[in-house]
């Protein structure tokens, strides 16, 4: 595969508790930027989604958000974008992300950040793409998640070769220098 050109990140339309989270979405964009990869992300203008789009944006980035339209007004869409992209349901919303995109990482967030993640992880493992999957475990967010994916791996749920097709890093400084070709 080459150097990807633009990534897709799945995180929280929520800050969360701890400002540490916010930090991650915002150096994370930045550094998408900075890496001069475009950020595709979920178009909303609030939470963990908002402070890394503008992060991105104020680093000089290309931002692209995809939206389904009954969230527009609930998750408040990006106006300031590059490119703001209005679906009409949540899988055109899911197919227009994995279309525009050549790697996948999630941050920290709830179950639609785990939803899309495992979406695009299981598109992996079926051979639907051969793009990386990353889980940014941003302050052992994800300790108990990777705990369950060895619990399932041990007893012969989930393969050695499905579980290598995701890639856990504590922190994402240079999504160019993770992802590579």
């Amino acid at each position: 595969m080459s150097a990807p050109r633009s990534v897709c990140v799945y995180c929280g339309s929520r800050a969360g508790v701890s400002p540490v989270f916010a930090q991650a979405a915002a150096d994370l964009g930045a550094a998408i930027a900075r890496d001069g990869l475009t950020l595709v992300y979920g178009g909303a203008s609030v939470g963990l989604m908002g402070v890394m789009a503008d992060a991105a944006l104020a680093a000089g980035g290309r931002v692209v958000g995809v939206i389904p339209r009954i969230l527009t007004a609930r998750e408040l869409a990006h106006a300031g974008l590059t490119e703001l992209v209005v679906t009409e349901s949540m899988h055109e919303r899911k197919a227009q992300m994995a279309a525009r995109s050549d790697a996948f990482i999630a941050l920290a967030g709830s179950i639609g950040t785990l939803d899309e993640l495992f979406e695009m992880w299981t598109w992996a493992q079926l051979g639907l793409h051969a793009k990386p999957c990353v889980l940014v475990n941003t302050a052992g967010y994800y300790d108990g998640l990777i705990d369950f994916l060895a619990r399932a791996q041990q007893e012969g749920f989930l393969r050695p070769s499905t579980r290598a097709l995701l890639r856990v890093v504590p922190d994402m400084p240079s999504p160019a220098a993770v992802l590579g070709p």
